[in-house]
């Protein structure tokens, strides 16, 4: 009987009542240094911090880069004594 009144579900098959959104599923990116067992991360290692620092050289977020908490804590750190050895720059121009 709903369905004649024009409320509830559609008959269409795959077809979403009105409103709802489609939920968006993305794998979740594993961590980089836990897969391959890196426990320290070496602020002199600069190939292994540049691809945490995007063209204007801010550090990327967890969200973005794939880190877990811990290793983006060690990161961060490591990044910042790079730069302040001058093995990184702070901002590019």
């Amino acid at each position: 009987m709903s369905e004649e009144r024009g409320g509830g579900r559609s008959g269409r098959k795959g077809e979403r009542p009105q409103g709802q959104r489609r939920t968006f599923f993305r794998r979740r990116r594993l961590c980089k240094f836990c897969v391959e067992k890196i426990d320290y991360i070496s602020y002199r290692d600069v190939k292994m911090l540049m691809p945490f620092l995007p063209e204007r050289g801010k550090i990327q977020p967890r969200r973005i880069s794939g880190v877990c908490a811990t290793h983006q804590r060690k990161l961060q750190v490591a990044i910042k004594r790079a730069r302040q050895m001058a093995l990184i720059p702070y901002v590019t121009e």
